[in-house]
This record gives C-alpha cells, structure tokens and sequence, in this order.
C-alpha cells in the first residue's frame, strides 16, 4: 500500500463529499469540484473522513493510490481555501491587464497577447505582479504556466515572466575581446 494513500482524508466543516459511480463531487464555500476517480482504488466516505483502499500491492496500483488520495485532498483544500498562484512581470514597457474574461499581456511583441481566463479562476493584476486564484489546483497552475509561457524570462536581462519564487540563472554577456 502506498503511504500517501493510507492516510484518511479529514472533511472539515462546511464541506460535503459525494462519492458514486466513480465520481467523487466535493462542495464547500469557494465552489464544488467534481472529479472521475480510477476504478481500482476504492472509496469510502464515512464518519468525517474519507478512506482508501487498494485490492493488490502491484506498483502501479500503489502509485494509484496514492495519487486519489492526493487528488481528494486537493479538492478539499481548494473549496476550502482555494489555490494562488502569482506571476511577476519584469522588463521596460512589459505590462498586463484584465479585461472582461481575458488577460491582456504587452510583453514586447509587435501585438497585445491575449487570454482567456479558464471559468472558475479570479485574475488580478497589481503593478508588475499577476495573481491567479481558484478552487482547482491543476486549472490555476495550468493557466499560470501558459501565462508563463507567452514570454519565458531571459538568461541574460531576466526580462519576461516568471513566478514569484522562481530563481532565473542569469549568464553573463559577451566579454570584450582584449
């Protein structure tokens, strides 16, 4: 059995889990998630807690296992507290700005880039910084990661995107020939 998958997930107060035919539904008060479980694990909600089960002790089951387990606990914490994500934009002119259901980037392209905002994220733009919130952990880091993608920072000025915590490796330029 896998470790991660042993531990019961605690359902806290004000969320409610509904688990049948393979999909498990979580509701709490940032929203409600749905998710299709895979089928070898089972799934046992009862007594404020969830529990899982693994039928064999092959890799891949264990490897399941832990990761339902993972994906519940995931789900319980973004209806309770939900998911941030921040991004940070360096570089002379390089801005960004939410308009409607789109986030409007000018990052030194000869045209505005523009995104649509996935449903059930919040963007909000402060200065230099993006901050992206949500109740799914794989939406908010996905849209992240394709804000970032638009305008990678660079090795040399570190100019682009990046997020908050990230450390860009900085080269240095070309020596003068002497």
């Amino acid at each position: 059995m896998s470790r991660v998958g042993r531990k019961a997930v605690a359902i806290p107060s004000g969320v409610t889990i509904a688990h049948k035919d393979g999909v498990i539904e979580v509701k709490g008060p940032k929203g409600t998630l749905k998710e299709t479980l895979h089928a070898r694990v089972k799934v046992e909600v009862a007594g404020g807690e969830v529990k899982f089960g693994c039928p064999d002790d092959l890799p891949p089951t264990r490897a399941l296992h832990g990761l339902v387990r993972a994906t519940v606990q995931n789900m319980v914490t973004g209806v309770t507290m939900g998911f941030t994500r921040e991004l940070e934009i360096q570089g002379t002119g390089f801005r960004a700005e939410v308009k409607g259901k789109s986030l409007n980037l000018t990052v030194g392209f000869s045209h505005p880039v523009e995104m649509a905002i996935p449903e059930g994220l919040k963007v909000s733009v402060a200065e230099n910084k993006i901050k992206i919130e949500g109740a799914n952990r794989h939406t908010v880091g996905q849209f992240a990661s394709n804000v970032r993608e638009v305008k990678p920072p660079e090795p040399y000025k570190g100019k682009g995107i990046r997020y908050v915590d990230e450390h860009v490796r900085r080269k240095v330029g070309k020596a003068a020939a002497g």
